[in-house]
Order: structure tokens, then sequence, then C-alpha cells
């Protein structure tokens, strides 16, 4: 009877001592999973030289800003195998240019093209002026291998950061330019100027009971 009875109190221990192993396996499972962080990224610098059309906003000599918040859990809309198209939500992108400024109110587009003489990061961006709808295709020519290949599955932090930012010389070569669409009419403008960017940890909010 004893034995039995020692059987079946060592049971209760092991069966105790397997469920506190996996609760506490659970919880360190739980801890280490990776927070979710916001990239922002900020373009800034001057605008031109015009490198074609005949820039009806008058952008040539103005400086320019573009602020960019981005979820680094997003997933690529399109990728190849060296380069990714993620689709930003409306509002992520702010433009300022010269006197002009807008926020988009549409989903916007952000690529990443991965070669061997530059990661080139570009923008298409919709949004309105004073009222009138206005293209912008912004183009920064960051250092080749700013990134790795992991940002063709998750935006990411570019390195260095800052960088200096090298202005096109025509409007099809390479280097850093702003082309925007307006009253049907095209402009390309230079760009020179800085880039960087950092990422945050997002908040966690508490789960309160609201009922």
């Amino acid at each position: 009877m004893l034995s039995k009875m020692f059987r079946t109190s060592a049971l209760i221990v092991a069966f105790s001592v397997l469920a506190c192993t996996a609760w506490a396996q659970s919880i360190e499972v739980g801890a280490v999973n990776p927070a979710t962080h916001t990239l922002t990224i900020t373009i800034k610098g001057t605008i031109g030289p015009i490198l074609s059309g005949s820039d009806p906003l008058g952008l040539d000599g103005q400086t320019g800003t573009v602020k960019i918040l981005a979820s680094e859990s997003l997933n690529p809309t399109k990728h190849t195998a060296t380069s990714a198209t993620y689709t930003l939500p409306p509002g992520a992108i702010t433009v300022t240019a010269g006197s002009n400024k807008f926020s988009t109110k549409s989903p916007s587009k952000m690529v990443i093209n991965l070669t061997s003489t530059a990661d080139i990061l570009t923008f298409i961006i919709a949004g309105q002026v004073h009222g009138v709808s206005v293209m912008v295709t912004d183009t920064n020519y960051l250092k080749a291998g700013s990134w790795t290949t992991a940002v063709l599955k998750h935006p990411g932090v570019f390195s260095p950061s800052p960088q200096t930012l090298t202005a096109a010389k025509t409007a099809g070569g390479p280097g850093s330019k702003i082309k925007y669409t307006v009253f049907g009419s095209t402009s390309v403008l230079g760009f020179s100027g800085t880039a960087s960017n950092s990422a945050t940890v997002d908040p966690v909010l508490p789960e309160d009971d609201l009922d």
C-alpha cells in the first residue's frame, strides 16, 4: 500500500514539475518575441537644378523635406531578387517643398532597389498643393550596401545614417532627384542634401477590460 502511495506521489510531483517547466518556457518565448518598430526616414536638402520640364511650381532652389513613417512589420506588395515595393498607408508621408506642403491622403509606394553601385530608395506620392493634384516621385541614391537583403522582406534602417545625397546631373541619369506632374506637365529636378533614419519601439497598450 505504501509503495503504491509513493508511486502516486511521485507521478504527481513529476507532472507538477513538467507543468511548471512548460509554463516557464511559454513565458520565455513570449518575452523574446520581437517588438514592433516604426521606421522614420527624413530626407532634406535643396531642390534643383531643373533637369527637364518647366517647373511650374517654382521649386528650383527651394528647400525640401520628405518625412516617412513605416512599420517594420510591413510585407512587400511586390519584390524581386534585388528590390521590394512596400505600400504605405495614407498620412505616412509628409512633403514640404518651398512654401508647398502636403501629407498623403491616399496610399503611397516605397521602393527599395539594391544595386552594385547604389541602394536606391524611391517614394511615389500623390497629393494636393493648394487644391491642385500633384504626383511626386522622389528618388534617393544611398551608398551601396546601406541595407542587407533582409530589407526585401521587411523595411529596416539603412546604415550609415545620415548620408549625403548628390543631385542627378540628367533627368534619366544616376543621382537623387524629384519628378513631379501637375497640370499635365512633368518636371524633373535634382536634389542634394541628407537622408537619415531611425527606428523606435511602438508602445504596448494595456489590455484593460472595457466591459
